[in-house]
This record gives structure tokens, sequence and C-alpha cells, in this order.
């Protein structure tokens, strides 16, 4: 099979750029170029760059190595970014990357919140590439994720999954942070003093084994995509990472060992069930003033890209996934609305 290597290409460039700008923005290059040349757009992607990189900040340096005695010290530093960076650059180079993942993959999933969820979904992205071949610049991509994540580790409350209820319902049961007036660091702080919180993570229906803990994150992927379509208007670049991040898990699991499959689980219920609680607004739209999507999936994916914004982008590369498994028009039809809400760059 011929390899395309636009994505290399455009990795190569990406890399010379540290994985954040304007102090705490993220670099969403390296996942929207991914969703881009694996969904037959590879031929937008330099163009797409050349507007995009000119926003980003040169790659930081590191200061101060970090070993296997302090690792946990350095965990959540964002001083210390380029001081991830560089060890992870180390890690994919000198050890097998599914060895490295699976050793970091437990460490990293309890701050699964780090960097309003972009660690981890720039890790889906990058894993996605290397399951499809393996290189230099996508390993490299995998560990300029790692260190992105491990910079920004962060915890969001969590509980374990002890209900009856499946993902959908679950996730409708979600309470909302009552104040909304500021970033995502605040919203997810109130979320220790909501006394319904602990409630709403535990009504999740468990797994009783890896299998199960697939299906049900494949499940609840689709619950937050089709959340998307009525609740956008409360924050519609922020909510597409209730989606996005446990797609990011879910695409990451054939790369891990199947006795962390129901881990990855409660983590991506933990992470998606916070971005709804902290940006679902207090009514839906009705339905009479939401769009109706008549294209195809790669109609929709086509108009993403027309569009060009990074979350856009990256809403439809997920909803094609859902789509693809369910049928579910209302997949399609929430990148719509995305479109219609998200200013174009």
């Amino acid at each position: 099979m011929k390899i395309d290597g636009t994505l290399d290409e455009a990795y190569e460039r990406l890399h010379r750029t540290g994985p954040e700008f304007e102090g705490w923005l993220t670099n969403h290059g390296p996942m929207a170029v991914e969703s881009m040349v694996r969904r037959g757009h590879a031929r937008q992607v330099h163009r797409w760059l050349d507007l995009y990189m000119s926003r980003l900040d040169d790659r930081p340096r590191g200061t101060s190595p970090i070993t296997a005695a302090e690792w946990r010290t350095a965990l959540g530093d964002p001083h210390r970014l380029g001081d991830w960076l560089a060890f992870f650059a180390r890690e994919v180079t000198e050890q097998p990357w599914r060895a490295v993942l699976e050793t970091w993959w437990p460490r990293l999933l309890p701050g699964i919140a780090a960097g309003a969820t972009h660690g981890v979904i720039r890790t889906g992205h990058a894993v996605h590439a290397l399951l499809d071949h393996e290189d230099g610049p996508r390993l490299a991509e995998l560990g300029q994720a790692l260190g992105y994540w491990a910079a920004r580790w962060q915890r969001v409350p969590s509980a374990t999954p002890s209900g009856t209820a499946d993902p959908a319902s679950a996730l409708a049961g979600v309470p909302r942070v009552p104040d909304q007036t500021a970033g995502i660091n605040h919203r997810l702080d109130q979320l220790t003093d909501l006394t319904d919180w602990p409630v709403a993570l535990a009504a999740l229906r468990p797994a009783a084994d890896a299998g199960q803990a697939r299906d049900l994150l494949a499940d609840l992927t689709t619950a937050a995509a089709v959340h998307y379509l009525p609740n956008a208007h409360g924050s519609p670049v922020m909510l597409v990472h209730a989606a996005t991040a446990p797609m990011a898990v879910l695409r990451t699991l054939p790369a891990l060992p199947s006795t962390q499959w129901v881990m990855s689980l409660h983590a991506a219920w933990a992470a998606g069930a916070a971005v709804t609680a902290a940006y679902t607004p207090a009514a839906p739209a009705p339905r009479h003033a939401l769009p109706t999507a008549h294209q195809s999936a790669e109609e929709t994916f086509a108009l993403a890209v027309r569009h060009q914004d990074e979350h856009v982008i990256k809403l439809a590369d997920t909803c094609l996934d859902v789509h693809r498994r369910t049928g579910r028009p209302d997949a399609l039809t929430a990148v719509i609305r995305a479109i219609e809400l998200i200013d174009e760059p």
C-alpha cells in the first residue's frame, strides 16, 4: 500500500512549533491535518497549514531533563513543557512506541483534563496515525502529544460507574456547574463542590469486561456527538471536546492491552461529563431552530474543511465515525450546527 507523505510533511512542519500559543491556546494543527489526510483531503493540508501556522509559537526549549526518579514531581507542571517534550522524544525513539504508551497511559489517564482534554485528543490522533503506518515523524508526533499531556496533566473529580444508565441517559443526567462565566479551569474547579456530580458519574452502567468497555465508550461518543446538536449554543467550540475526547480514547484502545480498557472508559466518561457540565446551556435550542443535514458524510466533511476552523474539522472527523457506526443523521447535522455557530478563521 502506497503511503501518502503529506501527513509526515505536515508533522515535520508542525514539530518546529509548540503545543500551545498565545499563552494557553492549544495547537490543533496535528489533530486537524491527521483528520484531513485520513478523510481524503491531503491536497488541502499545506494550504490550510500556511494560514494556521502563522498563529503558532516556536517549540519551547527544555531547561532541566526529566528523569525516571522525578517524573511525578514534574507531572502537571506547564513550566516543564519543553522538558516533557524532550523526555518523550527520547522515549519513543529508544523503546517501541506501544511499550511507551502502555507504561504512560495509566499514569496520564487520571489527568485527562490536560489542556482542556487536548492532551488525550492529540495522543489519540497520533496513535491513529501510527496504527496505519509507523515512521519517524509519526513517532515524533506521539512524543509531542504525550509530552503536552504530561505537562498540562489535570484531574477531574471522578467516581466509578456503578449504576444502570446507558451512556446517553447518563450524559443527560449530568448537572451543570452553577457559574459559567469564566474559562474551563474555573468551571472544572466547581465540580468538587457539586453535590450531584459523583452521583451523576456513578449512574453509568459499569463494564464487566474489556469488550463492554469498548462498546460503552463508543456509545458515549455517540451520545456526546448527538448532545452537541441542540446544546452547541452553550459553547460551540468547547462542547466539541465532550465528543472528541472520548473518541480519542476509543481510537487508542487497539494499541493498548485490554487490561487498560475499563480504566480508559472511566477516564473518558469523567472527561466527557466534565466538559458537558461546564458548557451545556440552561436549555437546549428548539428543534425548529436546528439545521437539517442533507449532505452525505463525505460532503459534510468537505464542508468542514472548506470552513477551515480546526474545531469544526475535529468534530466532523468524530461525527463521521459516529455516523458510520450508527447511521444517525443527527451526527452529521451536528457538524452543520458547528459550521453555523463557529466563525470562520
